[in-house]
């Protein structure tokens, strides 16, 4: 009852300001306070002021937002350490997706990169040929870079 009567003297006091400002001729930022001191109003009207002191003075619903609080606190946690790599549930291929390809040797030829043994008759494809940028470099060139 005290939130509906605080509720309904805020759109009071709202609507005389909104008159005060139409009387000033500024109709547009009256009607933009008119709009928002009918807001409490409406919240009484379909019941939401009233749902909401419901929740607020009752210790288990307190409880189940320090539940709902935990439950978050402890899924950002674990996430932040396996993002670390400081949890040692999953094998470090499962981590990184199982799709990476396995350890080469420093030392190793580029043939031994590749995804499957090659019947030797052939040399490996040679390396692409080095991009052509002059295109680019005449556009910086035009514009003083």
């Amino acid at each position: 009852m005290l939130a509906e009567t605080i509720c309904s003297a805020v759109s009071a006091a709202g609507l005389g300001i909104a008159a005060v400002t139409a009387y000033r001729r500024r109709f547009l930022t009256a009607t933009r306070i008119a709009a928002y001191s009918l807001v409490p109003v409406g919240l009484v009207m379909t019941g939401v002021v009233e749902w909401l002191s419901g929740i607020v003075f009752k210790p288990s619903v307190w409880l189940g937002f320090g539940l709902l609080g935990l439950a978050w606190l402890l899924l950002v946690t674990t996430r932040a350490v396996e993002r670390r790599g400081l949890g040692g549930e999953r094998p470090a291929k499962a981590a990184r997706g199982g799709s990476a390809p396995e350890a080469v040797a420093p030392a190793a030829s580029a043939p031994s990169l590749g995804t499957g043994a090659r019947t030797g008759s052939a040399p490996a494809a040679a390396a692409p040929p080095a991009e052509d940028f002059s295109d680019i470099e005449a556009i910086l060139k035009k514009h003083g870079i």
